[in-house]
């Protein structure tokens, strides 16, 4: 019975061990504590207007972001907001990447030369009228 409790001790005590050693836990907190700032250098926005928003960001790193958001058919039942704006940023290789967007009441259709033509289509995907039905209170089936 004591040789079953000391082997279960030290077997717990083995893995209650440390699993890093400590050079390693040092060596990545210094790698997140050197990483580069980034700074904000511009932000301008117009929020909260009653027909719609702007704003524009830019920081150190290259990021780069506008956007102008516009309220569509207010105060009607098919009001809904429109939003076109674009993005840029550096990429790991050194290019720097810009997305051209629109979202509307037809969805978001994003464009820029890196974007396959596949990921830009505007084929318009229906709603299944057995879904519509079901919202209706209908029922599936």
């Amino acid at each position: 019975m004591k040789t079953i409790l000391i082997l279960l001790a030290l077997l717990g005590l083995t893995k209650a061990r440390p699993q890093f050693q400590r050079q390693q836990q040092f060596q990545q907190f210094r790698q997140i504590v050197q990483a580069p700032l980034t700074y904000i250098l511009r932000y301008d926005a117009n929020l909260g207007l009653p027909t719609g928003f702007s704003y524009a960001v830019q920081t150190s790193d290259g990021f780069n972001n506008a956007v102008i958001g516009e309220v569509k058919n207010q105060d009607t039942q098919e009001e809904s907001l429109a939003v076109e704006g674009q993005y840029s940023y550096v990429g790991d290789d050194g290019k720097t990447y810009t997305v051209y967007y629109k979202a509307d009441e037809n969805g978001f259709q994003p464009s820029g030369e890196h974007i396959p033509p596949a990921a830009n289509t505007s084929r318009k995907l229906g709603i299944p009228s057995a879904a519509l039905a079901s919202l209706a209170g209908g029922g599936l089936g």
